[in-house]
């Protein structure tokens, strides 16, 4: 039986080359070829109504032939969809489920604790016409799904929590509004390099799967793949530098350093500011004295004033990387075995969506040590200023050299 996942990714390869009527029998034929519940999953993969995908399949058990005549409105006939008549509809909804989003980091899925007729109230309350069941559609289409729980809790659930999740909002929305760059930074999990299995699945000749090891045992030679990725909040656009030595904060900040030179300065000339948000652990966790160390040295190479907020212990599943670039590059290499480096930046690389995400990468060869002690009096030379609210999660490093 067909995935949810298999039917959308058809539906997206055949929506452009197909009219009304097509669309409609292609989605009664998966729906009656999936069996029971195939009318509600090819609903959840496609976001065509119920009434169509059920039009279409009782449609092909009365008989399709070739010389019947039916009607098929011209292209941009019917009424005009609401999100023509209403263009920020959807920013205007995901606002509203934003803050309480959840998620699974490696997936694509999001989903919200709202439903869809308080959704579609306060939606009204802002003056849109927009039913829940629209609401629905609309929610699917930018991302989101309904699921049932999962025990994935990382750890205990900080009594600051929610007051975090706000005070990064607000310093999000602050920097925004002056046009200065925010990013979101994260390692993703570090891949095998080799023929070894990638879960998923793509379009191969029948009969002719792709060869791969039986285990997945480290090829030494070949090693491991460590993607650390920047993404651009305001413009939709991810850098990804791909590592080969060790996860430390020198990679990650060398990697936002790339970020900068390659895409950051080119699109914010005039900037003076840069805000961060990032995990609590990791090579980027909150606690780790050689982070806040070489974040100042970049501070001081590009004379900006650079600020930082971390999420909460247990709460990495809120950082937008996961869910707007990292689920994305899993997506795109579904079923690609990492041969090598070279095919893993370039499969970071040629990541796309329809909502304009692009994205680049680049290998980085240098070595990180680990193991680096920073003294008390390296930290007390920093130029850090911490906020009065949790100054551990959320403090602002000042350049200690005029900007060149």
């Amino acid at each position: 039986m067909s995935s949810e996942e298999d039917v959308r990714a058809k539906f997206v390869a055949l929506e452009p080359v197909m009219d009304e009527r097509m669309r409609r029998l292609w989605a009664g034929a998966e729906a009656e070829g999936l069996g029971r519940g195939g009318i509600a999953l090819v609903e959840r993969a496609t976001g065509m109504s119920r009434t169509t995908i059920r039009a279409g399949r009782d449609e092909l058990r009365r008989g399709v032939h070739p010389s019947d005549v039916v009607h098929v409105r011209r292209p941009g006939a019917g009424r005009p969809a609401l999100v023509e008549v209403e263009p920020e509809l959807p920013f205007a909804l995901e606002s509203l489920v934003d803050p309480v989003t959840r998620g699974d980091p490696q997936s694509a899925l999001r989903w919200t604790s709202k439903s869809t007729r308080k959704l579609a109230e306060e939606l009204f309350e802002q003056g849109y016409q927009v039913s829940s069941r629209k609401v629905g559609e609309l929610l699917r289409e930018l991302g989101y799904s309904l699921q049932a729980n999962r025990k994935t809790t990382e750890g205990s659930s900080h009594p600051d929590r929610n007051a975090q999740f706000e005070f990064i909002n607000d310093r999000v929305e602050s920097h925004q509004a002056r046009g200065a760059p925010v990013i979101s930074v994260d390692t993703k999990k570090k891949e095998l390099v080799g023929d070894f299995k990638n879960n998923g699945r793509e379009w191969q000749p029948a009969g002719e799967p792709v060869p791969v090891r039986v285990h997945d045992f480290i090829d030494r030679a070949l090693g491991k793949a460590i993607p650390y990725g920047v993404y651009d909040l305001a413009k939709n656009v991810g850098w990804v530098s791909v590592g080969v030595d060790h996860d430390t904060s020198a990679f990650a900040v060398r990697s936002i350093a790339s970020w900068w030179r390659t895409m950051g300065r080119k699109t914010y000339t005039d900037a003076t500011e840069l805000l961060i948000t990032a995990d609590g652990g990791g090579s980027n966790g909150y606690r780790r004295r050689l982070w806040k160390v070489e974040l100042q040295k970049f501070a001081d190479r590009t004379g900006l004033t650079i600020g930082v907020s971390h999420f909460p212990p247990g709460t990495s599943k809120w950082n937008k990387i996961e869910h707007r670039l990292f689920c994305h590059v899993t997506q795109n290499w579904r079923g690609r075995p990492l041969v090598d480096l070279e095919t893993v930046v370039q499969l970071i690389g040629s990541t796309r969506t329809s909502e304009g995400l692009r994205v680049k990468a680049a290998l980085d060869t240098r070595q990180y040590p680990i193991g680096i002690t920073v003294t008390n009096a390296t930290m007390n030379n920093l130029a850090l200023i911490k906020s009065d609210f949790h100054g551990d999660w959320n403090y602002t490093l000042k350049p200690r050299e005029p900007r060149r």
